[in-house]
């Protein structure tokens, strides 16, 4: 009889783990255990260095370790596909751009993942893109690098962070909008592009200013525009690409985390309130000031709703501009 009860006790525990509404039985202890927070792009890129931030916080805020475990590939598909498959119960998030949250499914053929299922934690940070060319290029002005690649079509190469990412559409939307034809050559996150740049391996890439700013300080690569309506106060001699011509033209790079869909929304709650107490810190702002980051924050609806809009904006991007999925 005792293994009778044992075996049913066991399969009800199971069944439990499987049916997500069981998980919020627990949402009042949760965490009792360490949270594994997914990184999907290599160590020392913008979201990985946003998430440690964020992950160190986060630690003595809810008292357990938030360890922070770097999946990367695929645009980040390998990481938001380990975290989607993940059990819904809050101890498995993912730490992401926006391709992997957006436009994915347009561009990579045979996704095991549905971007739009997953629960919108927060959005973490937002920065502004902004043109950075390899040191030694030719053009000094917007205006002379849009008639430098005009005059020389399939001559001039730009690097992504990978197929998909916000550098490699708002490089697909300046060609839309310039009639330029460049080639791309896709990396597997921000440090290699940027390292290849700096070496004059790549001519150009569309990059957040929090990445770009140092290396422009120290004339590693040269900041030609920022991708914004309005210059930036850091920056007030360089122009905008609305400036140069293209009327309109706006880009920028946000950080979210996300939740596996049907985590209970006691856990996101929980979740998200712990990481807006951590963004508004004078610790985790101080440390956003010093690589020139802005905190975002907000409720887990207004995350969900900001990631849409974002999805259809790019996703409009992409069709456009016959971006092809791979």
């Amino acid at each position: 009889m005792r293994k009778f009860l044992a075996l049913i006790s066991a399969l009800f525990f199971i069944s439990g783990a499987l049916v997500p509404g069981a998980w919020a039985q627990n949402a009042a202890d949760f965490p009792s255990r360490p949270i594994r927070l997914i990184v999907c792009v290599p160590a020392g890129g913008g979201v990985d260095t946003v998430a440690r931030i964020v992950a160190d916080g986060l630690s003595r805020k809810l008292g357990q370790p938030v360890i922070v475990e770097n999946r990367a590939g695929a645009a980040g598909n390998i990481g938001a596909e380990y975290v989607f498959t993940s059990a819904p119960d809050g101890y498995t998030l993912l730490a992401a751009q926006p391709a992997p949250l957006t436009v994915n499914p347009l561009l990579y053929k045979g996704m095991n993942f549905d971007p739009a299922k997953f629960e919108a934690v927060t959005i973490m940070t937002s920065i502004a893109n902004v043109l950075l060319v390899r040191p030694d290029f030719p053009a000094k002005t917007p205006q002379e690098l849009i008639a430098y690649v005009k005059a020389n079509p399939g001559k001039v190469n730009y690097a992504s962070q990978g197929i998909g990412t916000t550098s490699h559409l708002t490089a697909a939307l300046f060609e839309t909008v310039t009639g330029a034809k460049l080639v791309h050559v896709p990396y597997k996150g921000t440090a290699p592009a940027l390292n290849d740049l700096i070496a004059s391996h790549v001519d150009m890439i569309f990059m957040e200013f929090a990445s770009s700013i140092k290396l422009h300080q120290a004339g590693r690569a040269r900041i030609l525009a920022v991708a914004t309506t309005h210059r930036v106060d850091m920056l007030p001699d360089i122009p905008t690409l609305d400036e140069a011509g293209l009327k309109g033209f706006e880009s920028g790079t946000w950080n979210a985390i996300a939740a596996p869909p049907k985590t209970p929304d006691a856990i996101v709650a929980k979740l998200n309130k712990a990481i807006n107490e951590v963004l508004a810190s004078p610790e985790a702002r101080d440390h956003f000031e010093k690589i020139n980051l802005h905190s975002a924050g907000g409720t887990a609806a207004e995350a969900k709703a900001f990631i849409t809009r974002e999805t259809e904006v790019w996703g409009g991007v992409i069709k456009a501009a016959g971006v092809p999925a791979n």
